[in-house]
């Protein structure tokens, strides 16, 4: 349970009936401050974003979906065609900053301790040691978790959940949140269909259309290689999109101010 997100004010479903309920109803001024505070500064990253013409997506799943495997195979694919960078978040270790980094990517690592997701303060932070100079895509890949991270603006533009085909494929029917709001879901580790069995990625598909999400849903393998075309595509489309929209309004887009200088990436 996070106390940052407010998960752990929220009474335990098995004492609910014993507690009175003035104390139920506590939690939900609480959220609703939470919630206002960090919404106002993803507002603030997404303008620093729009400032930079970068596309900035936010990259959802459960622990050990394959989010680092995905970034790391789009690196080696737009290699030479498109520039990356990459905030990183998990409890503990830097262990998937490095991994980024050895690709040649600047990466930051966000180890959040005990919280179960990124916020938009975590990353506002982050990007004073980034610098988005000629970055055309920001990937943020969030905590492992399928709950509390799709609860959180980062000042994002584009929403992806990631489903490995080692879950259940009826996920997207259980955290509904989550897969509800994706502007994509990709299927991810493919390669490993075959001896899982029981996965069908049509069922997961249709638990995504049973909640009013017409997102694309691809299924692919970082490892092998197979669909990751649909996904470069993609990326390429929200790129597109995401300079279009830029262009069109730039008096409404405003640069930050001049504060402190953002540190230059890690070579």
């Amino acid at each position: 349970m996070c106390s940052t997100c407010g998960c752990s004010t929220v009474p335990d479903a098995r004492k609910v009936a014993y507690r009175p309920a003035l104390e139920e109803t506590r939690a939900v001024p609480v959220l609703k401050k939470l919630l206002d505070r960090n919404d106002t500064v993803a507002a603030h990253n997404r303008a620093h974003f729009d400032a930079h013409g970068v596309l900035a997506l936010d990259l959802m799943s459960a622990p050990g979906a394959g989010k680092t495997a995905l970034l790391e195979a789009t690196i080696d694919a737009l290699r030479g065609e498109l520039r990356m960078a990459v905030i990183e978040g998990d409890l503990e270790t830097d262990n998937d900053a490095r991994r980024i980094r050895a690709k040649g990517v600047p990466a930051v690592q966000i180890t959040t301790g005990g919280a179960c997701h990124l916020d938009a303060h975590m990353v506002h932070e982050a990007l004073h040691e980034l610098s988005l100079e000629g970055v055309d895509i920001l990937f943020i890949e969030n905590v492992g978790n399928l709950v509390c991270p799709a609860g959180f603006d980062l000042g994002q533009h584009r929403d992806v959940a990631l489903l490995s085909v080692t879950e259940g494929d009826d996920k997207p029917a259980k955290y509904p949140v989550l897969f509800r709001a994706a502007d994509v879901v990709v299927l991810s580790k493919s390669d490993l269909l075959w001896y899982v069995g029981d996965f069908e990625p049509s069922r997961a598909e249709r638990c995504v259309r049973e909640l009013a999400n017409a997102a694309p849903v691809m299924t692919l393998s970082a490892r092998s290689g197979a669909g990751m075309q649909a996904w470069l595509d993609w990326l390429r489309s929200a790129l597109s999109v995401q300079r279009a929209r830029t262009a069109s309004h730039p008096s409404g887009i405003e640069r930050p101010g001049a504060s402190a200088p953002a540190a230059q990436p890690p070579a």
